[in-house]
C-alpha cells in the first residue's frame, strides 16, 4: 500500500498491482484498471476509465521517495510513502533514518581552488560548499544534506589527499 501525496494536498491511499502493461488495483478505496506503456525514455502512455494520459518523468528521486511528473502537460510533485514509512512515522521514528553527517572529505586528490561557505553559515542539502581541482577539472563539491558549517580546514590553494577532511559540520 502506498500513499501518495500530490503537490502537497491530496493524498490517495493506493495498493496498484503491475502486470506487464496491465495496472489492477485501488485507489482510494475505488477499484482501478489500466493499461500502461513505455513509449520512450521516461514516458509512458496511460489509459484509465477510456480516457488517455502522457506521462513524462522529469525528476525522481528514488532515497528521498519523490517524483516531479507531467501528465498532459500539466506537472505535478509526488511524495510516496508506503507502509513502513507510515509505521516509522506513528512510532516516532522517521527522524532518525535521517542522514547524520559530520564530515566532508575530498573524494579524491586534488586542489582546493576555492572555498564557497565560511564558518558558522547555515547550509542546505545540495548547496555549493567548495571547488576541488583533480585532473584538470574543476569539481564543485554540495552539502550532502543540510547543516552548520562548524569548521573549515581545508585552504584555498592547498593540495588534498583522497579522503582528507575538508569541512566539519
Amino acid at each position: 500500500m502506498y500513499n501518495i501525496t500530490i503537490n502537497g494536498k491530496t493524498t490517495l491511499k493506493t495498493e496498484l498491482d503491475f502486470n506487464g502493461s496491465k495496472v489492477t488495483g485501488t485507489s482510494n478505496g475505488k477499484s482501478v484498471e489500466a493499461d500502461i506503456l513505455n513509449v520512450g525514455d521516461q514516458q509512458y502512455h496511460l489509459i484509465l476509465n477510456n480516457q488517455s494520459y502522457n506521462i513524462d518523468v522529469i525528476k525522481a528521486d528514488h532515497a528521498e521517495k519523490k517524483l516531479v511528473i507531467k501528465v498532459n502537460g500539466k506537472k505535478y510533485s509526488l511524495d510516496v510513502k508506503d507502509k513502513y514509512d507510515e509505521l516509522l512515522h506513528n512510532l516516532g521514528l522517521d527522524n532518525i533514518a535521517a542522514k547524520k553527517i559530520s564530515d566532508v572529505k575530498a573524494p579524491m586528490p586534488g586542489m582546493v581552488l576555492n572555498i564557497l561557505v565560511t564558518e558558522g553559515q547555515e547550509v542546505k542539502k545540495g548547496e555549493s560548499l567548495l571547488v576541488l581541482e583533480a585532473m584538470k577539472m574543476e569539481n564543485v563539491l554540495k552539502s550532502p544534506a543540510d547543516g552548520i558549517i562548524k569548521k573549515i580546514i581545508a585552504q584555498k590553494g592547498t593540495a588534498v589527499e583522497k579522503n582528507q577532511l575538508l569541512i566539519q559540520f
